[in-house]
């Protein structure tokens, strides 16, 4: 494919995910994000097998380009679903309530 053909499935795929993803709902964005990282584990396992099976130094650099960044995406698709349910998880008790009992 030529130059061009690839920045238009490029660009065109920008527009439809941008749309797609500011369309959830927030009940569905903890979801959305467990499955974006199952996906971006894929893609780091993708980018190791290049990397392992690069002969020339330009991809061998772009590999690990690709590993170092899906790496990045993968934890911090981690820490965002982490903190994303500790949200709903509600607040932990740290001091109980005197009961009415205690109080006589």
């Amino acid at each position: 494919m030529d130059a061009m053909t690839l920045l238009t499935i490029f660009v065109l795929s920008v527009f439809v995910g941008f749309e797609v993803v500011s369309k959830v709902s927030s009940t569905l964005h903890t979801p959305l994000m467990s499955g974006a990282n199952a996906i971006h584990g894929i893609i780091l396992v993708g980018a190791i097998i290049v990397a392992g099976q690069a002969e020339d130094p330009p991809i061998l650099v772009v590999a690990l380009i690709a590993v170092l960044l899906a790496t990045v995406n993968l934890v911090g698709g981690f820490v965002v679903t982490d903190r994303m349910l500790d949200m709903f998880s509600g607040r932990k008790a740290t001091a109980k309530a005197p009961r009415k009992e205690d109080a006589r």
